[in-house]
């Protein structure tokens, strides 16, 4: 039997099985489901291992013959063995300083790449916005500063206590806020049409897979 034909087959049979999810959840669903999860951490274990921890750690540890790279590699390594630890509760503190450092370098990361990659940009965009003298172009850049500006303010929550004692954030700042609301909105909006026309893509992709497997048993 073709290779073709039982992959054909699989990947037919598991569609089924997604679009069981439509009648609501049921086992077929779950098994797919469960099939999905079991292959891709079986497909990312061995892309680890053969991008990563075979070219960069061991297959280095057994050709080095110098004694600094072998520490510098050797502590990547105590730290990955020690992470394994966490499956334990007797001595998953051996695991916390390697998890506090990733988390801490993780996050270190994250903030710098948002401010680089994000906020940098978007203030660098926003002033050169006005750099045109034609009118959809200014337009253009007051667009983009508000929208950038409201933003900000929207995630500003300091307040002054009032004399009842509630806490009010200043009217100036709470209409401003507003404008914010309605560019995060619309955003989030723009972001959704996005992800649904993804999907609705994947599926009308799959949905020609289904029938063009289907087609040579029916003779069309």
């Amino acid at each position: 039997m073709p290779i073709e034909l039982i992959s054909g087959a699989i990947g037919f049979l598991l569609t089924l099985l997604i679009f069981s999810y439509l009648i609501g959840d049921n086992p077929l669903f779950r098994s797919a489901v469960y099939i999905f999860i079991g292959v891709s951490s079986g497909y990312a274990a061995v892309v680890v291992w053969h991008n990563v921890l075979l070219p960069k750690l061991f297959q280095p540890l057994a050709s080095s013959t110098d004694s600094g790279q072998l520490v510098l590699l050797v502590i990547p390594l105590v730290f990955s063995v020690s992470l394994l630890a966490k499956l334990s509760p007797r001595i998953s503190w051996l695991g916390s300083f390697a998890m506090a450092l990733l988390v801490g370098v993780g996050a270190a990361t994250a903030l710098s790449g948002a401010v680089v990659g994000t906020l940098l940009p978007q203030s660098r965009a926003a002033m050169n916005a006005f750099s045109s003298l034609n009118f959809f172009d200014l337009l253009e850049g007051v667009v983009m500063l508000a929208g950038t500006v409201l933003t900000l303010i929207y995630f500003q929550f300091s307040a002054k206590r009032a004399g009842d004692g509630s806490v009010k954030r200043n009217v100036i700042i709470e209409m401003l806020a507003w404008g914010g609301r309605v560019f995060i909105a619309i955003t989030f909006g723009v972001l959704f049409a996005g992800v649904y026309m993804a999907a609705l893509s994947a599926m009308l992709v799959r949905l020609s897979a289904l029938i063009n497997f289907v087609k040579p048993f029916l003779g069309l």
